[in-house]
């Protein structure tokens, strides 16, 4: 057996990581110091002959092939879908708009269910669910198919036409895939939104989309707790004026004590019970919108991503083909919450495109011990597992005791995804969930990106842990400095897509200005990931995290600005500043700093009552590890919060270049202070 390796991280004389070149702005530097340890890594592993022999693509010649005639290479995968007529254009390319296979129209649910039920696949295991206190169901393709159909005419009867919005706000059962594939299927797109998420989060959507329908369930399981997602459902829509109709599935409470709004509130399970099985699908156009999936900004107010059906769905099926090597006998475990994008492509679409058996899981990989997913892993014999970074690293700090109390034989391929993933974490995946035989495909992509990028292919790649290796073939990604310019191998920068790919998001929903400011501006005509990446001598990508003030935590992108303003909207804070600080588990954790009005104390009851005010107003998921009082903050001479400097704090680094600074004195305080508080 390999041993596992730390990689020890290197610092400069003044304790400060050099990660990039120039090209890259001293703060982003900074930000991301902590991942020094990927650029030195010099490990490789080469796909398994065995892996290699039966790979859906095993020819490096592909890259060239796709790079000749990308919307060639595109549209061979688009012609493995089902369309109700063809496209005569493949792509028409305004920067920053594109249009995808235009005039070809075709239905999302078609292709993941119909044209499988034609098939021997008709009898086949499309989703297996266990919920988290042990429930079990197997739904084959075609209870898919009926379930679907009469769900869309549920959706019908209620006045949902094509174009409407629905809202779904749902556990990790069965019936948010089939909420979804229905409203496809009549043309309606639909917003997810995650079941972690507060009332407050819920009704901002609402009302972005101006959703007619909301789908929701009574509750559902988290770590032996109900999650009241129909009282928070009752709280959003309150205030939701489009809103006329709320469906309700009876998950995890007694009915009769579910308060439900006569004429407004329907239950599932009900309405079902009359609906017909079949239900003709909209012809829709390529371009027509699928759904909407909101992502935090810099701004503070969550994006509404936007893609359409047919670039979408090709994109998605394409990635799950190949970085997944899917094949007809696999059992394909995704652990991301349909909530997440990772869940639409990875979980619904992409999969099913495919005819593959998924498993879901409603519960908390924790929950009622730590080895419940290795249990699950054997129980159903899965062969691709896909978690994020995060999950890889709690794992380790469980230690491997936990899945060696199980058979894990059936793993053949592992994904990665969500964040960079750090070497040791890859080492401690490879050698004890796959057994140093599985590859390791670590993945690279974006809500707005709808699918894969940047990735290993199993069957040709050479891994190299912590890296994503290379762009997905057809994908023209770079990395450039502060001009634009690309930047020479072995040096860093801001990773650029410079050509449209399928699955890209057209546009921010109901905002097409700020689309274009916050992914053309910076570099007019290129995509802005928002990403720093270096790229070694070899050309294999290693992504650095964000360099903007979005904060990801354990794989969830969340605004510096969203929480900044919960904790300013509580009567006793004056001023609030938030950062990112490195975090062993969850990649980085949220670190608050707190001016207070006059008149309030700084006490650990109003500690914990700010950090329930960010539940509350967000949910849980932004809920502040740390949260110090200060007087001042420390700012620029034109007013401007340095938020580096507080990331040098919270890292426990030398401070960065403070000229600037209005009053040096504050930050000297604010060390102090926070180094009090953390012994």
């Amino acid at each position: 057996m390999v041993k596992y390796q730390v990689i020890k991280k290197s610092k400069t004389a003044s304790g400060e990581v050099n990660i990039m070149s120039d090209g890259i702005s001293a703060e982003a530097m900074q930000a991301h110091a902590t991942i020094e340890a990927l650029l030195s890594e010099n490990r490789v592993f080469p796909p398994p002959e065995w892996f290699r022999a039966q790979a859906n693509v095993n020819d490096p010649n592909i890259y060239d092939t796709a790079t000749k005639d990308p919307e060639a290479f595109w549209a061979q995968f688009a012609r493995e879908l089902d369309w109700f007529e063809p496209w005569h254009q493949v792509l028409e390319w305004d920067p920053p708009h594109a249009q995808w296979f235009l005039g070809g129209k075709l239905n999302a649910s078609v292709n993941c269910i119909d044209r499988h039920v034609r098939t021997a696949r008709r009898n086949k295991a499309a989703i297996i669910w266990e919920g988290e206190p042990g429930e079990e169901r197997v739904l084959t393709y075609w209870d898919l198919y009926r379930e679907v159909t009469k769900f869309a005419n549920v959706l019908k009867r209620l006045g949902v036409h094509r174009g409407d919005r629905v809202v779904i706000y749902m556990p990790m059962v069965p019936e948010a895939v089939v909420a979804m594939l229905a409203c496809a299927r009549i043309g309606a797109p639909h917003s997810v939104v995650f079941g972690g998420f507060s009332a407050e989060a819920l009704r901002e959507r609402i009302n972005d989309c101006g959703a007619k329908v909301v789908v929701t369930a009574d509750g559902g399981y988290r770590r032996g707790n109900i999650v009241q997602l129909k009282r928070a459902t009752d709280e959003a829509v309150e205030h939701c004026p489009t809103v006329q109709h709320v469906i309700v599935l009876n998950r995890a409470m007694d009915a009769t004590h579910v308060p439900m709004l006569e004429g407004r509130d329907h239950w599932w399970h009900r309405l079902m019970e009359h609906a017909p099985i079949h239900c003709e699908p909209e012809a829709m156009d390529a371009e027509d919108l699928l759904f909407i999936l909101y992502t935090s900004g810099s701004t503070g107010k969550p994006k509404g991503i936007a893609h359409t059906t047919g670039g979408y769905l090709t994109g998605v099926y394409a990635t799950t083909k190949w970085v997944f090597d899917l094949k007809e006998d696999d059992v394909f475990w995704c652990t991301a919450d349909i909530g997440w994008v990772t869940g639409h492509s990875y979980v619904v679409y992409g999969p099913l495109a495919n005819g593959a058996t998924i498993l879901m899981y409603e519960g908390a990989p924790d929950y009622p011990e730590r080895d419940r997913l290795w249990e699950l892993v054997e129980k159903y014999r899965v062969t691709v597992f896909y978690t994020a970074p995060t999950a890889i690293r709690a794992f380790m700090k469980w230690g491997p005791q936990y899945p060696k109390r199980h058979d894990l034989s059936s793993l053949r391929l592992l994904g990665s995804v969500g964040e960079p993933i750090n070497p040791e974490a890859w080492m401690w995946y490879h050698v004890y969930i796959g057994g140093e035989r599985c590859p390791i495909v670590d993945t690279w992509w974006q809500t707005e990106t709808g699918h894969i990028l940047i990735t290993p292919l199993p069957g040709i790649t050479t891994t190299k842990p912590g890296s994503a290796t290379r762009p997905f073939p057809g994908i023209e990604a770079d990395v450039v400095d502060e001009r634009g310019e690309s930047v020479p191998l072995g040096a860093g920068g801001y990773l650029v897509i410079k050509k449209p790919w399928p699955g890209m998001l057209r546009t921010i929903y109901g905002d097409p200005e700020r689309y274009v400011k916050q992914y053309w501006s910076r570099f007019p005509g290129v995509y802005f990931t928002g990403d720093g990446c270096k790229r070694d001598e070899e050309g294999y990508y290693w992504l650095l995290g964000r360099v903007d003030d979005v904060m990801n935590v354990a794989g969830h992108r969340i605004s510096t600005m969203e929480v900044e303003s919960a904790l300013v909207d509580h009567p006793a804070v004056a001023e609030a500043a938030v950062i990112g600080r490195s975090h062993d588990i969850k990649g980085q954790a949220i670190a608050a700093f707190v001016t207070l009005k006059e008149g309030y104390r700084a006490s650990s009851d109003l500690m914990d009552e700010l950090k329930e005010h960010v539940v509350k107003k967000i949910g849980p998921i932004a809920r502040p590890d740390d949260l110090h009082f200060t007087s001042e903050l420390p700012k620029t001479r034109s007013g401007k919060i340095m938020r580096r400097l507080l990331r040098d704090i919270a890292e426990g680094r030398a401070l960065g270049d403070t000229t600037t600074l209005a009053d040096p004195s504050v930050v000297a305080a604010l060390r102090q202070r926070y180094e009090e508080q953390e012994v």
